[in-house]
């Protein structure tokens, strides 16, 4: 009885065993970098999106600190005041 894995009268040999082995390889390795780069774009996934937005209260106290506006206690002063009012996103200090 003759098989794949037959090798005596020249037949392909056991390592016509791997190549699905290879091709499932082949085609998770594709998926995988179309995963990692160009799927992640159009999900819009948590790194692209930011956790307070950049017209909220809390966003624009932030932004008139880093300016030099404000000094660091007033910024922990109204931020505390605009976290019981607004609260942030994610819940992140």
């Amino acid at each position: 009885m003759q098989t794949l894995a037959h090798f005596g009268d020249g037949g392909p040999g056991p390592w016509i065993l791997l190549f699905p082995v290879i091709w499932a390889l082949v085609i998770a390795g594709g998926i995988g970098l179309l995963r990692r780069t160009v799927w992640r774009g159009r999900r819009g996934g948590p790194w692209r999106q930011p956790t307070v937005g950049n017209d909220s209260p809390i966003a624009v106290l932030g932004h008139r600190f880093a300016s030099g506006e404000i000094d660091e206690d007033e910024y922990w002063r109204r931020l505390s005041v605009l976290d019981e009012q607004f609260g942030r996103k994610g819940g992140a200090a």
